[in-house]
Formats: structure tokens, sequence, C-alpha cells
């Protein structure tokens, strides 16, 4: 089977350099990799042509649109018979490849995703990030989860099509905010086979700092009342968690300002969490400053997502403004 690898790019030379550099030890060598700059102002042309010599790559620049956009761009340039969909700020393990073409060849999928995990390279941070993201405590276990709750909807960060999916459900019809949710459930009710290849893992960077990682919650639950308008089914209870853990942070710190004899229960029922959060870590990760840094990187992804989802379901739900 020959892949195709699109990778919109925006503003991250680095970034896609560390990316091919691990493409080029895939154990797997029938790909090529299309590498989409998004109108940057800050270039990879030289970094990609450094590896012409190793690796089939080519380098496309266009006017900003964004990564939906530009992933459709990368399908209409594609020749191989599956697209994979990556990231820039991702590290491919040496045998992804490999496990992809044993995985769909044994057991078809015509579409499938993977999960994604923290490289030892990674910082702190980064890697509390990560946990925070992939941990059965917050929503981000049911993300590559084998025993994720509800319909499996590949992301776009670690992704794959058939040729003929693209050709019958054509690209993305949104550019950004949920984009790759849209589409993974417009997949689905079309009737193709999708499911999660849980070996296909990647080591995603996602953000270095706990503000930029505010930042792209904030905006993710914001993009969670976008999908709604396009599939008001798809709108779970689940998705609901961070606006109400949101909403129980602002009555604990209320209760606790005027002395309700709430805010005692309140309290140690938010300590029980951080608690959890902060021993599932340290067995994880075998490191307590990882521990104590999963602490906040748990409540800003969860207060984060919850008033961006609050937000725009404020405005787009309940006063229905655009």
């Amino acid at each position: 089977m020959f892949f195709s690898i699109i990778i919109p790019l925006y503003n991250r030379p680095q970034e896609i350099k560390e990316l091919l550099e691990t493409l080029t030890m895939q154990t797997y060598k029938h790909f090529e990799v299309l590498i989409i700059e998004d109108g940057s102002t800050k270039d990879a042309a030289s970094i990609v042509k450094s590896f012409e010599g190793t690796l089939d790559v080519k380098y496309y620049v266009k006017p900003n649109s964004g990564q939906g956009f530009s992933r459709n761009f990368g399908f209409e340039h594609a020749k191989g018979d599956y697209f994979i969909i990556f990231d820039s700020d991702c590290l491919i393990p040496e045998d992804y490849l490999q496990i992809v073409n044993n995985s769909l060849v044994s057991n078809w999928l015509d579409a499938y995703g993977g999960p994604d995990d923290a490289h030892p390279s990674f910082t702190a941070t980064q890697k509390a990030i990560s946990y925070s993201m992939t941990s059965p405590f917050t929503t981000g276990g049911i993300r590559g989860n084998k025993k994720g709750i509800g319909q499996f909807h590949p992301r776009s960060f670690n992704m794959g099509i058939s040729r003929r999916v693209w050709e019958k459900a054509g690209g993305f019809i949104i550019t950004r905010s949920g984009e790759d949710i849209e589409y993974s459930i417009r997949i689905h009710s079309m009737g193709f086979k999708i499911g999660l290849i849980p070996d296909a893992k990647v080591y995603h960077k996602r953000r270095t700092n706990f503000f930029q990682f505010y930042k792209q919650l904030h905006f993710f639950g914001r993009a969670r009342i976008n999908v709604y308008k396009f599939f008001p089914q798809e709108l779970k209870a689940v998705h609901f968690f961070p606006a109400v853990f949101t909403l129980f942070i602002i009555f604990t710190i209320i209760s606790n300002i005027i002395n309700w004899p709430l805010a005692i229960l309140c309290n140690i029922l938010l300590a029980v969490f951080l608690l959890l959060i902060f021993f599932h870590s340290w067995w994880k990760n075998k490191s307590a400053k990882i521990a104590f840094l999963s602490i906040i990187a748990a409540f800003i992804q969860l207060t984060a997502y919850g008033l961006g989802f609050i937000q725009d379901f404020w405005k787009r739900v309940i006063l229905k403004k655009s």
C-alpha cells in the first residue's frame, strides 16, 4: 500500500524539521510526504528541501486558509492509496507506517485514528499536558482509548482515510474549530468502517507552556459547539463535564468567600479529585514533578474548555447568534 502523508504547516519550521527527521527512519518505505505551507511568514522551504534526497517530499505554498482546507489541498495533489494526516507538532515512531499497513491488511478500515503520547525528550510541562489530554480523570481519556465513551472519532493529529473516502465524502467543509470531528462524524454517517489502531501512536507536543495550552483548550470548547451546529445529536453528556467542573470551581470559590457550610464539602471533593490526578500521573510518569504539573494541566484543560463551551453555548445555542 502506498501512503500519502499530508501535513499543513503554519510558521513552524523547526517542528516540521523534527517531524521529517522521524519520517526518514520509518521501516515501511512506500510513502510520500506533502507539506502544505499555509501562508506562513516563517516558511520552511529550505528545511524541506534538505530532505529531498532522503524522502519523497513535495512542498506547496498557498495563501492562508486554515488547516482543514490546507489538508484538502493535499488530498487533491496526493498519489497514495491511503491519506495520513499529522499535525506539524508530532513525532512519528519508526514502526508507525508498518503498524498501520499491517493493521489495514488484516482488518481493513476506511478511516482510522491513533492515540498520542509524550516522548521521553519532552519537557515536564509537555508531559503533564499529554497526561491531562489522555487521562481517564479528564475528558482527554476518550481520545485514542479502546474503552472510550461513545462512537470513536479520529482526530487530525493522527488520522488516516482511504482514497475512496475522499472521493465519496470529499474533504473538510470547515477549516478550523472542530473540523476533524465534523469530518469524522460525516464519514461515519456515510457508512464507512472507522476504527482505532491502538498501536499506531504518535508523540504529540501540543503546547509548550500552560498559557498556550489554555488558549488551545478554550478554542476546543468553542469548537464543540461549532460541531453541534452541524450535528446536534453528537452533543453528549460527557461534553458538558468541563463546563460543570468550571461552574463547580466558581461555586466553590464563592462558597469559601461567603463561608457557606457547603464550602467544606466542595473543598473535600476538589481535593480528592486533584489527589487522584496527582497519584495516577505519578504512577504513570514515575515523577512527582510531572504529577504536580499534571494537576495544573488538568485544571487548565477542564476550565479553559469549560469556559469556551459555556461562552459559545450561551451565544450560539441559547441566544441563537451566528
